[in-house]
C-alpha cells in the first residue's frame, strides 16, 4: 500500500435557485365598493377584515398596492380569481401580477 493519503473527488452539489415570487397588485378604481374589494381580498387572499380594509385603503390612496407575492402560477391564479370576482359584480375591480426585483 501507499503512504500517500487520497481524498476522495470532492462531490459538486448543484444550486436549487427559489424560484421567482410574483407581487399581485391591487388596482385602484373610482367604482367598485370599498365594501366590496375588501371581501374580495378576505375571499380571495384569505385576510383578516382588518388587512385586506389596510390594503384596499392604501390602494385607493396611491392607486395601486401590492396585496401579497407568490410563485407566478400561483399570482397569476389569485389575480385572475380577484378579477373575475370584480366582473362576474359588474365592478372594474382589477389585479395584475408582476415579478419582484
Amino acid at each position: 500500500m501507499s503512504d500517500i493519503d487520497v481524498k476522495p473527488d470532492t462531490i459538486a452539489k448543484p444550486k436549487i435557485e427559489q424560484p421567482r415570487l410574483h407581487k399581485v397588485i391591487l388596482i385602484n378604481d373610482d367604482y367598485t365598493p370599498r365594501e366590496f374589494v375588501t371581501a374580495v381580498l378576505m375571499m380571495v387572499f384569505h385576510m383578516s377584515e382588518d388587512q385586506a380594509y389596510r390594503i384596499m385603503m392604501t390602494a385607493h390612496q396611491r392607486g395601486a398596492c401590492v396585496v401579497a407575492a407568490f410563485t407566478r402560477d400561483i399570482a397569476e391564479s389569485k389575480a385572475t380569481e380577484g378579477t373575475n370576482a370584480g366582473r362576474q359584480n359588474g365592478h372594474p375591480l382589477e389585479f395584475t401580477t408582476e415579478p419582484e426585483e
